[in-house]
């Protein structure tokens, strides 16, 4: 028997360990799990290049629990260790043997990387357990069994062991404060957290059936795969079907029923190595709450689902997985941020999505309008987000009318530029934020000739700002930000019918009824056949406080709700209103009007429409007499 100290540089390395080497402590059974793929990518690497002849057997990976006496162990048939490899590699705390061998065999590992180190990686077993043994056998001939031993504190036994076979079993006497591990289903969703992909099959016994019938019926334990060791994003895309896809995004997302809209497959060996599989969801709700997690991995590890600042924001609205051995896998995510090969990775999937994209619009380009709700916030927050993405935006991304009729944002201005430039020479693009509601404003701009866009959803505010920036002599207005005759402005303004002085007394009364000082009234020499009485909200204003509910904005959006309250003076009823026998008559019509201008912005409600009501019909019933 041979006892020692650990090669540690500090006599606290346990109590740090235990408390600081990782956030999550669940995380050590991903570290022990991963070095037991480790040891059993080398032999088969060994067996590949003639320095193992024997028989390489079954290699999966055993992981057994004992809830009564609180004992967790992972059993590999790995290449094993030698009592002085034990020395080497695990009495010197975080002395790489993974990175050893990699650089001994790195031309003959063919694509398999070894996922962690195994030294401090080992030590994470230390957070949950009072101590440890390693039970390990050598793939070496005449290599004796070695048993290590060590009770979390710097002291440790190396002894002759009883492993029969070839490989490693490492037990773990989980301590009073860990008891949770000592839980089937605990384990059981560790491993289906972090190694649900991982390459080399995992056996978890404990799940028992009953077999037999009757009075012969009994309970066994029965073994089963936890894991897929060849998920679809490990397989070239030439292999795969369309169905093979969304087979692998159930086993990914189970609880969601709706498929995706399509896919892409990442493949990239330079300058970095990338694989995975990103799906489009549907998202028609806010961006801030569907927010659908892409699964980041190392080698077919589980590393997180949180990638917001490790890919760009909007491709967090994806689904799917990427893996890479180029991103770091015991790192913090403040770290992953500002890795220069995070960066590169995230700049290549940017592309792959927007070439993607391009390539759908070209070549399927009645499939991609049909998707086209679908699609447009992912586009839109990439536009808005992505100054490299909106670039390349500009050829498939697309404004609908309320017709139902898509354009490129190029295109659609070409349309409009006849009939929509102002007498100052801007472009105006009408839009619609809500076409039921907005109704009526539309109807008015197409009497025109006025084509209308739908411009709706959390962040459009944003992008009609963006857009306005980048394009010369262009503006957003939204159909109910002012009359339509001011919304584009011409040459060829209507007389009023109303003198300088009727206007004054009409406008004194319209106050008087209004009485609020959130409205402004404005007089305008409009058609006949325009409403008399409009509400309009000023764009600017509006959009900025709109900017700001989703970021941006500034003070706008601290300040109270204002609206025009335009008057058509060149409607009869105005006229009516002017002429009326006395000041209760007009202020009944004035009061009328007003209440359907607010109706078609759906403002009236509550007592206000209680009153529409009882006036209507007092109204409709006086002039039946």
């Amino acid at each position: 028997m041979a006892t020692g100290t650990i090669n540690v540089q500090s006599e606290n390395i346990f109590p740090i360990i235990k408390k600081f080497l990782y956030s999550d402590h669940e995380i050590f059974l991903r570290e022990l799990v991963s070095n037991a793929v480790d040891a059993t990518h080398k032999i088969k690497t060994l067996s590949r290049t003639g320095e193992f002849k024997g028989d390489l057997g079954e290699l999966t990976i055993e992981i057994e629990l004992d809830s009564k006496k609180k004992k967790l162990i992972i059993k590999d048939r790995g290449l094993g260790m030698t009592a002085d490899e034990v020395e080497k590699y695990i009495n010197q705390v975080a002395f790489s043997g993974a990175k050893e061998f990699m650089s001994k065999y790195e031309e003959k590992l063919e694509g398999q990387n070894m996922i962690g180190n195994f030294g401090l990686g080992f030590y994470s077993s230390f957070m949950v357990a009072k101590k440890v043994e390693i039970d390990t056998l050598s793939y070496q001939d005449g290599a004796e069994a070695a048993k290590w031993s060590c009770e979390g504190d710097p002291t440790y036994s190396l002894t002759k062991g009883k492993r029969k076979d070839r490989g490693t079993t490492i037990t773990l006497h989980l301590a009073d404060d860990s008891e949770e591990f000592a839980e089937n289903s605990r384990i059981e969703g560790i491993l289906y957290k972090y190694c649900k992909f991982l390459p080399v099959p995992i056996k978890f016994g404990t799940r028992k059936e009953r077999q037999g019938e009757g009075d012969d019926a009994v309970e066994v334990e029965v073994d089963h795969i936890i894991n897929n060791p060849n998920p679809a994003w490990t397989v070239a895309p030439s292999e795969l079907k369309n169905e093979d896809y969304k087979s692998f995004f159930r086993e990914l997302y189970p609880m969601n029923f709706d498929e995706p809209l399509f896919h892409i497959h990442l493949n990239v060996d330079y300058p970095f190595e990338l694989t995975g599989v990103l799906f489009f969801p549907k998202i028609k709700e806010n961006i801030e709450v569907r927010k659908d997690r892409i699964q980041l991995y190392c080698n077919q590890v589980f590393v997180t689902d949180s990638v917001e600042g490790i890919v760009p924001d909007f491709l967090t609205l994806l689904q799917g997985v990427i893996d890479s051995p180029d991103i770091p896998l015991n790192v913090s995510r403040s770290y992953l941020q500002s890795d220069s090969n995070v960066k590169k990775i995230s700049s290549h999937i940017t592309k792959k999505v927007a070439d993607k994209l391009d390539e759908m619009f070209r070549n399927e380009r009645e499939k991609y309008d049909k998707l086209w709700d679908d699609l447009k916030i992912i586009v839109e927050y990439g536009m808005l987000t992505e100054e490299k993405f909106y670039e390349k935006a500009n050829k498939f991304a697309l404004y609908k009318n309320v017709d139902g009729e898509l354009a490129l944002f190029e295109d659609y201005l070409k349309k409009i530029e006849p009939l929509q430039t102002d007498k100052d020479g801007q472009r105006v693009l009408l839009y619609t934020s809500d076409a039921k509601a907005q109704h009526s404003y539309i109807q008015d701009a197409k009497e025109l000739g006025y084509d209308v866009l739908e411009m709706e959803g959390p962040i459009v505010s944003h992008l009609m700002q963006k857009l306005e920036s980048e394009h010369e002599k262009i503006t957003f207005k939204r159909i109910d930000s002012d009359s339509i005759e001011k919304l584009i402005a011409k040459d060829d303004a209507l007389p009023s019918k109303l003198s300088e002085e009727e206007q004054k007394k009409v406008e004194e009364a319209v106050k008087k009824v209004l009485n609020d000082s959130s409205y402004t009234v404005a007089f305008e020499s409009r058609s006949e056949t325009a409403a008399p009485f409009a509400i309009t909200i000023p764009e600017f204003i509006r959009r900025m406080k709109e900017m700001s509910q989703t970021g941006g904005g500034g003070f706008y959006g601290s300040m109270p709700d204002s609206y025009n309250l335009v008057v058509n003076s060149n409607h009869a009823l105005i006229g009516r209103i002017q002429k009326a026998e006395n000041e209760e008559i007009a202020a009944d019509l004035i009061r009328q009007g007003i209440d359907l201008a607010k109706i078609a912005q759906n403002m009236l409600s509550g007592e206000e429409l209680t009153s529409f009501v009882k006036r209507s019909w007092a109204m409709l019933s006086e002039s039946e007499k």
